[in-house]
């Protein structure tokens, strides 16, 4: 299949003029139109970037990744398609055990058994590694202590399909599960924590990856104790989860994330069962929020999730905060690529890897999604 491009983002720029091949479910030409081209027969469009990749996800179109069923999971993936991406991790949310193991082992059969829309990468434990000032839309009472045969049990569930893992710093033998979690292929993440600036930094020593959702849900940016946003910010290890729905994060700290962290900013839309349906009451993990105007809230007024469409989030991050076009793109593809370690297929439109791109209008609409060389979701 051939594509013609007015405008094409790869990793090195934009392209005008653009044509790209596809074969056997990869980028098998990328390059600029010319003449003999003009014989053959080609799709033409306005805009090819490649597909977001949504790291951190719990639902979306009504079901949640803690419904641990494969209709939810494909539901959840079609949802996600139609919002740009192509890839994500299925993030739990704190439960009891068996609630959390019934949702890893889940995600791990969907994914042997496929879905229709964006790709599964695998599954990502937010919860129940965390400490109760900062616990968010997340039950305390559920909480639990960092134990490696626990985190071992958690992989074997999963049949190794366990990405990331979430925690608080603070916690006892935090150092020492970053490490163990680490020497097994897992990512791990600092969240809904009350850390000072010093633990967060042993941490990232330790071999964290980075910071869970910035600014929200752990201690703030102060000029004399930094805290873990300070030390997310400052400490070029580390990436950074952001939500760029305006909500979650003003604008001009959206700004202040972007210029601190650059490359290393990951945009995510941290979405529930609510996103894309409307105003009413849900059910995140053991909590009852409510949806208003797209909000969602604790019974106590608290952000619980969010309803964003991460290719909202790309605008957002371009006519909000000012990042370029291509910037803001890459922060929701090749950069959690990266951090995910799997740039090698995924992330961005280049020669030999997986054709995951989307379809956007010059009125910058998101028009279709493509996985893998097929088409998954069209307006």
């Amino acid at each position: 299949m051939h594509i013609h491009a007015k405008r094409l983002l790869t990793e090195l720029g934009w392209i005008d003029n653009a044509v790209v091949v596809i074969e056997n479910g990869r980028f098998s030409e990328v390059r600029r139109y010319t003449l003999e081209d003009s014989i053959l027969k080609m799709r033409k469009v306005d805009m090819l970037l490649p597909a977001l990749i949504d790291t951190h996800v719990h639902g979306g179109g009504g079901v949640d990744v803690m419904d641990a069923t494969h209709e939810a999971l494909n539901k959840l993936s079609v949802h996600l398609a139609s919002r740009g991406v192509g890839a994500f991790l299925a993030t739990t949310v704190t439960a009891t055990p068996a609630a959390i193991d019934h949702a890893l082992n889940n995600v791990a059969h969907s994914m042997k058994r496929g879905v229709d829309g964006a790709t599964i990468l695998g599954s990502y434990l937010e919860g129940p590694y965390f400490t109760e000032k900062y616990k968010g839309a997340h039950d305390a009472d559920l909480f639990r202590e960092l134990v490696p045969a626990e985190l071992d049990h958690l992989i074997e569930v999963s049949e190794g399909t366990l990405k990331a893992v979430a925690l608080a710093p603070e916690k006892e033998n935090a150092c020492q599960a970053i490490t163990h979690l680490k020497a097994r292929g897992v990512n791990v993440m600092l969240a809904h924590t009350e850390a000072s600036y010093e633990q967060t930094i042993a941490a990232f020593d330790a071999g964290a990856d980075g910071i869970v959702h910035c600014f929200n849900g752990m201690t703030g940016l102060h000029h004399r104790e930094p805290g873990v946003v300070g030390a997310g910010l400052s400490d070029e290890r580390a990436y950074v989860e952001l939500i760029a729905d305006g909500h979650h994060v003003h604008p001009a700290a959206m700004k202040i994330c972007a210029t601190c962290a650059q490359e290393r900013l990951v945009l995510i839309s941290d979405a529930m069962r609510a996103a894309g349906m409307p105003d009413g009451d849900y059910r995140l993990g053991e909590l009852t929020v409510k949806m208003e105007q797209g909000v969602v809230r604790t019974e106590t007024g608290g952000l619980a999730g969010s309803t964003l469409a991460l290719f909202k989030g790309v605008k957002n991050m371009h006519t909000l905060v000012g990042l370029s076009l291509e910037d803001a793109v890459n922060r929701a593809s090749l950069t959690p690529a990266r951090m995910l370690g799997i740039e090698e297929n995924y992330g961005s439109i280049a020669l030999g890897k997986l054709a995951n791109f989307i379809i956007v209008n010059d009125q910058m609409e998101l028009t279709e999604t493509w996985v893998e060389g097929s088409q998954v979701w069209s307006t």
